[in-house]
C-alpha cells in the first residue's frame, strides 16, 4: 500500500524511535501501521531520498476512528 492508495491515511512523520512507541499503541488496539522510511529505501535502492531518521506512518482509514484518540494521547504524552 502507498499513501496514495484511498484506503490509508499518514498518521505522523517524525523520528523512528516515537514511530516505533506509536505502533506498540496502535498494535495493542489490534491495528497494525504501515510505517515507510524512504530515506532508508533510496539508500537501498542507490539513491538517497527523504529525510534521514524521519519515517512516514499510515493506517487504514477504516481504523483512524478507533485509533485516533490512541494517537493523540501518545503524541501529548512525547510531547510531540
Amino acid at each position: 500500500m502507498s499513501e496514495n492508495n484511498e484506503e490509508t491515511t499518514r498518521i505522523y512523520t517524525g523520528p523512528m524511535m516515537i514511530a516505533q512507541g506509536l505502533r506498540a499503541r496502535l498494535n495493542d488496539l489490534g491495528i497494525e501501521p504501515i510505517i515507510k522510511d524512504d530515506h532508508q529505501s533510496g539508500i537501498t535502492s542507490g539513491f538517497a531520498i527523504g529525510v534521514p531518521g524521519q519515517v512516514r506512518v499510515f493506517i487504514r482509514k477504516d481504523e483512524l476512528i478507533r485509533a485516533e484518540e490512541t494517537i493523540n494521547e501518545y503524541l501529548k504524552e512525547i510531547g510531540e
